[in-house]
C-alpha cells in the first residue's frame, strides 16, 4: 500500500504525504458518498473522528515546531561561540568574558586558547570535542533542526488544508441531509 500511495500526487484519492499523513477525501457529490439518509449519522461521525485526528496531529506538530524554534537559536549561538573560539585559537593572550550561569546569574571567566571545546549535550552530559569536530557537529545539528522545522511547517499546511476539507465535507453532508428532510416533508404534505 505504501508503494501505491507514494506514486499518487496530492489531490488524488488515497494520497499520503511523505510523513505518512493521509489526505482527506473531498466529497464533490454527496450522493456518491452517502446512499441514503440512514448513513448520514455514521458518515458525520467518521468525519468528526477524522477531524479530531487531524487536530491532534496539528497540535503535536505545533509543539514539535515550537521546540525546534526554541532550539535553533541556541544551536546557532553555540556554533557562533565555537567559531569565535576557533578564531582566537592562535592568540597568545587569554580572553576574559562574562557568561550566563542562569537567567539572572553571570560569572567571569578567563579563556585560554585551546584546540578543544566542551559541549553540553543535555541529560547531565558534557563532552570534549576538537574545535573542528565541534563545528561539524553543531553545523549538522543546526541544518537538521532547520530541515525538521521546514518539514513541520509543510505538515502544518497539509494538516490545515485537510482540516478545512473535512469541515467542508461535514457541512456538505449535513446540508444534504437537511435538504433531503425538507424534500421528504414536502412529499408527505
Amino acid at each position: 500500500m505504501a508503494a501505491s500511495s507514494a506514486s499518487k500526487s496530492p489531490g488524488q484519492p488515497g494520497y499520503v504525504n511523505p510523513r505518512g499523513i493521509p489526505q482527506a477525501p473531498f466529497i464533490e457529490v454527496v450522493e456518491d458518498y452517502v446512499r441514503n439518509r440512514d448513513q448520514v449519522q455514521s458518515v458525520l461521525q467518521s468525519f468528526q473522528e477524522m477531524l479530531s485526528k487531524y487536530k491532534y496531529m496539528e497540535m503535536s506538530t505545533l509543539r514539535r515546531a515550537a521546540g525546534l524554534e526554541e532550539k535553533i537559536p541556541d544551536i546557532q549561538k553555540t556554533l557562533d561561540t565555537v567559531l569565535f573560539l576557533d578564531s582566537r585559537r592562535n592568540a597568545e593572550s587569554t580572553l576574559t568574558t562574562t557568561y550566563e550561569l542562569n537567567d539572572t546569574l553571570f560569572a567571569k571567566a578567563n579563556i585560554h586558547p585551546s584546540d578543544t571545546v566542551y559541549l553540553w549535550l543535555g541529560a547531565n552530559v558534557m563532552l570534549e570535542y576538537p574545535v573542528a569536530e565541534a563545528t561539524d557537529l553543531l553545523t549538522s545539528k543546526l541544518n537538521a533542526a532547520k530541515e525538521s522545522l521546514k518539514t513541520c511547517q509543510e505538515d502544518l499546511e497539509f494538516l490545515r488544508e485537510n482540516i478545512t476539507t473535512v469541515e467542508v465535507n461535514t457541512a456538505r453532508v449535513y446540508n444534504w441531509d437537511v435538504q433531503k428532510r425538507r424534500e421528504e416533508k414536502e412529499l408527505v404534505r
